[in-house]
């Protein structure tokens, strides 16, 4: 019989914290309007920096180029291979490729792609495949040590 009474004193507090947490929500919404539109008239200005824990971010981002500028990892020499197709390249082009992603830095590879993009050179296929694998396993090794 007690646990009557209790069932139905928890259900009836329930219920009255439901019905102010709706009049609350009420209110709010009668004030939010005016908010809302102040708001949207002017753009944030503390927007967040990169964090690198983003697939947007600029720092991390493969497929948009985000920065508009070029730059070089003395990787002049790739220009020359401007506008060319992922499968017209040598095996030797692809090795030369490859040579310049293996010897790079994790955290330069990123903006390395980026700047490949920039100066319209597509990598071999291989090679972009690889490029994808590593990015990936940055940004996972960069997750788990968060």
């Amino acid at each position: 019989m007690l646990s009557l009474y209790l069932l139905a004193a928890i259900i009836g507090v329930g219920a009255i914290l439901y019905l102010e947490h709706r009049s609350y929500l009420r209110k709010k919404a009668e004030k939010e309007p005016e908010e809302t539109a102040e708001q949207s008239a002017q753009p944030e200005e503390n927007e967040e920096e990169c964090c690198g824990m983003h697939i947007t971010c600029e720092r991390d981002s493969l497929l948009a180029a985000v920065s508009e500028k070029i730059e070089y990892y003395d990787d002049e020499e790739l220009d020359r291979h401007a506008g060319r197709s992922p499968e017209s390249y040598s095996e030797a082009e692809t090795e030369e490729f490859r040579d310049i992603l293996l010897t790079m830095q994790p955290a330069d590879i990123a903006g390395w792609a980026r700047s490949l993009q920039l100066r319209n050179i597509a990598l071999p296929q291989e090679v972009r495949d690889e490029l994808i694998m590593i990015v990936a396993e940055a940004r996972s090794a960069t997750t788990r040590n968060a």
